[in-house]
């Protein structure tokens, strides 16, 4: 779908991206890459029905498909509605000639993330004023082994039942507050059968492959 929107604030967001200075290897550093402005130009111009209409005419009239006029253009990826939960997928694989090769580099990665810096300006479910939106990490997977073979296994947090995550994720609710203790709950490792509760260190050391989180209440 597209769609036209103020030029001054299509490429707005509702945190200042800039102020970030994303350490490498980190989430935030992913999510400001993934989410980066990007230039479209030469052989990625844009094709422009506007520009094209007021060069040739109503498109009735343009009977060859070399009829086309392309522009310069700006592309940037961001969150236009805020999910209740946020699944994170990070790449673990990288091209090394004709072959994978798993990447085994930690990427750091918070209990609390603001997604503010990544959402539009405009976003649907969020409150006007507000400049955070804030997610609380509830589950991690991860995988050791190689491309060929290896093992999963999964953090995950045991706390409370969140109540009002129900509503919003049934009935798409609004937020009207924030949790009050988003770091308690009880971290467990799982491999197959076997449970052990672990630290919070614990798991913020893993080399996540899925990261689960829950926006805040």
């Amino acid at each position: 779908e597209v769609s036209t929107e103020d030029p001054e604030t299509a490429f707005c967001t509702l945190a200042n991206r800039e102020d970030l200075n994303p350490e490498e290897s980190s989430i935030y550093h992913c999510l400001y890459q993934f989410t980066r402005n990007e230039k479209l130009t030469e052989s990625n111009k844009l094709l422009c029905d506007v520009c094209t209409q007021r060069h040739y005419g109503p498109k009735n009239n343009i009977k060859s498909e070399n009829k086309y006029v392309y522009t310069n253009a700006k592309k940037q990826m961001l969150i236009s509605l805020a999910p209740p939960v946020l699944t994170l997928h990070l790449k673990r694989f990288q091209q090394a000639g004709f072959n994978l090769r798993k990447v085994n580099r930690h990427v750091k990665f918070p209990e609390v993330i603001d997604l503010a810096p990544f959402c539009t300006a405009k976003c649907k479910n969020v409150a006007e004023g507000d400049t955070k939106v804030l997610y609380s990490l509830y589950g991690v997977v991860e995988h050791s082994g190689t491309m060929r073979s290896g093992h999963y296994t999964a953090y995950a947090k045991m706390r409370s039942i969140n109540n009002h995550l129900s509503d919003l994720v049934l009935r798409g609710q609004f937020p009207q507050a924030l949790e009050s203790e988003p770091g308690k709950g009880q971290w467990f490792h799982i491999s197959d059968t076997y449970v052990q509760a672990v630290p919070a260190s614990k798991v913020l050391s893993a080399q996540a492959y899925l990261l689960f989180y829950e926006r805040l209440l």
